[in-house]
Parts: C-alpha cells; sequence; structure tokens
C-alpha cells in the first residue's frame, strides 16, 4: 500500500574484535626453549648474556663501594695534611676591589673579584699574591686568606661536603663503568657471533646454489 511505513529492521550486527595474541610469558627465555630454528649460537649468546648480567650485579656495588672507599681515604688524608700545613692569615689590599654593577643585590652578595694584597707568610717575610674578595673593598682592607707552608695564597682546606661530594662522584664513575664495559662486551659478543652466522650462511649458500640453478 502506497505511503506505508516498512517494518523497523535490526541493527547490522557488529563483529567481535578479534583476540589480541596470547603473548608467551617466557619471551625473554625464547634461546633456551626447545626449537628446531635455534642455532648454537643464539645458545650460547643467551649464556654469555645471562653472565654478564650476574657478573655486572655483582662487580658493579663491589666497585662501587671499593672506589668510594678508597677515594673517601684519599680525600680524608688530604683534608689532614691540608689542615696541618695551611692557617689563615691577615692581607691587606693594595689596590680598591671593583665595584659591582648592582650593589647590594643578591649576585652582587655572592661575586667575588680577584684583587692583589701584601701579607705576611709562616717565615715572617712579606709577600704579595692575589685573592677574591668582595666588590667595592677600598685599599687597605684586611681579609683573611688561606696559606700554604711554603707561604703561597692557596685554598681552604677540602670540608667534610667536598670530601663527601668527590667520594660519591668517583662511586658512581666506578658503577657506571662497570654497566658500560659489560654492555660494550655483550654488543660486541652478539656482533661477533652475528657476522660468525652471516659466514655460515654464505657457506651453506655456497652449497645450496648451485643445486636450485641447475636445469632438467
Amino acid at each position: 500500500m502506497a505511503g506505508e511505513i516498512p517494518p523497523a529492521q535490526p541493527p547490522p550486527a557488529v563483529p567481535e574484535p578479534e583476540p589480541e595474541p596470547v603473548r608467551h610469558p617466557y619471551l625473554l627465555f625464547w634461546r633456551w626453549r626447545r626449537n628446531p630454528l635455534r642455532r648454537p649460537s643464539d645458545r650460547l649468546r643467551a649464556w654469555v648474556s645471562l653472565g654478564l648480567v650476574l657478573a655486572v650485579l655483582v662487580a658493579a656495588p663491589a666497585a662501587m663501594f671499593g672506589v668510594g672507599d678508597s677515594a673517601y681515604r684519599h680525600y680524608r688524608s688530604t683534608a689532614e695534611h691540608e689542615e696541618r700545613t695551611r692557617d689563615h692569615r691577615p692581607a691587606v689590599l693594595t689596590h680598591d676591589a671593583p665595584r659591582h654593577p648592582e650593589p647590594g643585590s643578591d649576585e652582587a652578595r655572592e661575586t667575588r673579584y680577584p684583587v692583589p694584597v701584601r701579607y705576611t707568610g709562616p717565615d715572617g717575610v712579606s709577600r704579595t699574591g692575589t685573592t677574591e674578595v668582595e666588590p667595592g673593598l677600598p685599599a687597605d682592607s684586611t681579609v683573611l686568606v688561606w696559606v700554604d707552608d711554603e707561604g703561597r695564597i692557596t685554598e681552604p682546606p677540602l670540608t667534610a661536603e667536598q670530601i663527601r661530594s668527590r667520594t660519591m662522584g668517583w662511586a658512581i664513575l666506578a658503577f657506571l663503568g662497570v654497566v658500560v664495559t659489560g654492555l660494550a662486551v655483550h654488543a660486541a659478543t652478539g656482533l661477533v657471533l652475528h657476522r660468525r652466522n652471516l659466514a655460515q650462511w654464505d657457506a651453506a649458500w655456497a652449497n645450496t646454489a648451485p643445486r636450485w640453478s641447475r636445469f632438467p
């Protein structure tokens, strides 16, 4: 009948999504699984990798603590020697210190300028040298400088914070050195085995190719 509304149709079926492939839970250990395609080099590389991981896990902390302990002893001994051979002495500025372009600012309080000074060494002889002072100090101002046993202006003895920082630096370098060495050995081993596999494939293909190229 003209103008009749057709009956409602069911919605088209929506295809169900395909299930995601199930990943093997032991994918990382595929080189040890039985597989007809597994080559002896695959097993060798797996054992080398395992051995390197275990070696790095043992050697890296040992190197970190060993190097850190040696570095701490060295810097502790250096600090004690510096404390015995260096002392604070008054020094007089022979020139005005430069003025900072922004006096009173945070940057001005942290900035230091090298200025010639005159001081007396451990031997009682008057000496001259250069030390860093606050900006704006006028000539004839008195400052304290560190002087070694030879009468030279030098740095202050190492502080506990400096010893700790340098020790941690060497310990971290030792740890990273062992890790990088392990990665380098792993990469070199993989490269050697890969080239060996390519050479074996070339030899096998050289024996097989003539059979395929013969005409009946």
